[in-house]
């Protein structure tokens, strides 16, 4: 079983390594006493997020997610990496492939499907929905500093 790597933290960053892309495959994540889902990964706990969790999933040709889910509170964003398939939210279903974006919210009842001949792996982000504000954008919240760059 593959394990998320811690491979430097400080007091304002932390990072990790959870392998290569066709590595995903190897992580193993406890659902339960005799439910283990093989090919994925929890990262932002491991980061030490505050806002956010995201985990990395692989499925095999043929595999699905295993079941539909809707969140209370979180709404997520799938990042399709690699491979293709198709995606269902409240019964529509749609092709994914590497760079598909789906934006979900809380209520949407969702799930992904690996119709491909190769392994499909995405990335979930996932947070609170309805958190950012016109007011968040990411061009008036960050600062450019003026500081050296020190490569």
């Amino acid at each position: 079983m593959k394990k998320t790597e811690t491979i430097k933290t400080g007091a304002n960053y932390t990072a990790v390594n959870v392998g290569k892309l066709h590595e995903i495959i190897e992580h193993e994540l406890p659902m339960g006493p005799d439910f283990v889902l093989k090919g994925k990964v929890f990262a932002g706990q491991a980061v030490g997020a505050t806002g956010s969790e995201l985990s990395f999933q692989t499925l095999v040709p043929g595999q699905d997610s295993g079941f539909l889910h809707t969140h209370k509170t979180h709404e997520e964003l799938y990042i399709i990496l690699k491979g293709e398939g198709q995606y269902q939210v409240d019964g529509d279903i749609f092709p994914v492939s590497e760079g598909t974006i789906i934006r979900v919210a809380p209520d949407g009842k969702r799930a992904l499907k690996n119709t491909g001949s190769e392994n499909l792996t995405m990335l979930c982000i996932q947070y609170k929905a309805n958190a950012f504000t016109e007011t968040d954008s990411p061009m008036t919240d960050g600062t450019i500093l003026q500081d050296k760059l020190n490569w």
